[in-house]
């Protein structure tokens, strides 16, 4: 047997003995290294004849070419080896009952997302959503805002700096551009629920810069206001899981509506609890929940629609102010502060997937 025989003997036999990947990397080192064994056979090339050194040459490429295939072939075996051990080691039996974990809930602002989105989408609402960074015309020109109306003021508008031509961009103050980009894209009928976050510049007990909304609209030949309240009553009904619900809907302004009205909901406030329903007794207070009325014709002409033909309504309420009246969540700001003390006593969890049939907060 010659040397490169025996050479390429004993190299195969350390690569196919390596039991992981480490021995495999010293047994590649041994053979290919600076100071591997083809290596040292690859520098006595030059002490030799021509003939012999290109004989020479030729076989140890040919060796070096098996040992590199032999070892990338290794590497491969003890890496499948190696997933596969994990993967026994991992393994999960999915027909077990699901484990809740203490830690881990769903935030109340999550869980009414669902809620809302849920009762509407039972009256037939799809859900859809728009840019949080939105333009003036979308966000206040469109929604028939008139220049130096003071929700586009500084103080209210979270304002992006100033493009080349001389516009700026906003943090959107409300979900309602996207009712403008529906109607906008989207023939009648339109009936659409819109959640999203939004932003204006205030802070205490019941306001955040960041908060979220929920936007309804509906678009079509003849609905009318009877029907917005028909759809309030029958929202906060299923909403706050009550039957005898009693609303009040006060006249108001609103410049994107015309008529317009703020919703109160009838409620008690004795022995410092708030209860909404069972009003066999009365009850002592109203508490305003959201804002409606109908599309302004103005709002209309300026997505393509023709007041003459096209009419509709909208409602828009704060998320987390729904959420606070209906879990009893004193302060709003609460909702951001990450406390995991208060997620364990007000979030829900991970299985308590909110349905009409099933309840939605159980």
């Amino acid at each position: 047997m010659s040397e490169l025989d025996t050479l390429r003997t004993e190299l195969l036999a350390a690569v196919n003995a390596a039991a992981d990947l480490k021995a495999l990397d010293a047994a590649r080192v041994d053979a290919l290294g600076k100071k591997g064994r083809i290596t040292g056979h690859m520098k006595m090339l030059g002490g030799m004849e021509p003939e012999a050194r290109k004989a020479q040459g030729r076989s140890l490429n040919v060796l070096k070419d098996e040992i590199a295939g032999a070892i990338e072939a290794r590497k491969a075996a003890l890496e499948d080896a190696a997933l596969d051990a994990r993967l026994a080691e991992e393994r999960i039996d999915v027909s077990l009952p699901a484990r809740s974990t203490p830690m881990g809930r769903i935030h109340p602002i999550s869980q009414t997302i669902e809620e809302v989105s849920a009762i509407f989408g039972d009256m037939g609402f799809s859900v859809v959503e728009g840019p949080d960074i939105e333009t003036d015309w979308h966000n206040f020109t469109a929604l028939n805002f008139p220049e130096g109306h003071p929700a586009r003021e500084m103080q209210d508008t979270f304002y992006l700096p100033p493009k080349d031509d001389g516009t700026r961009m906003v943090l959107r103050t409300h979900t309602s551009p996207v009712q403008v980009r529906t109607m906008l894209e989207q023939a009648p009928p339109i009936r659409i629920l819109v959640p999203g976050r939004t932003y204006r510049s205030d802070w205490d007990q019941t306001h955040t810069p960041m908060f979220h909304q929920f936007e309804g609209l509906v678009i079509d030949e003849s609905t009318h206001m009877g029907h917005l309240k028909g759809c309030l009553i029958d929202f906060c009904k299923a909403y706050f899981e009550i039957d005898d619900v009693k609303l009040n809907f006060r006249p108001s302004f609103f410049p994107f509506t015309e008529p317009s009205a703020e919703v109160d909901i009838a409620c008690n406030k004795k022995d410092g609890q708030l209860r909404f329903g069972h009003f066999g007794d009365g009850h002592d207070d109203w508490l305003e929940i959201l804002g409606c009325g109908m599309v302004h014709p103005n709002v209309l002409k300026n997505c393509g629609l023709d007041p003459s033909v096209h009419q509709g309504f909208a409602f828009g309420m704060g998320c987390e102010r729904v959420a606070m009246l209906k879990y009893g969540i004193p302060d709003g700001r609460s909702f951001f502060e990450n406390d995991v003390r208060w997620m364990a006593h007000y979030g829900f969890l991970p299985l308590d997937v909110p349905t009409l049939t099933g309840g939605l907060s159980q």
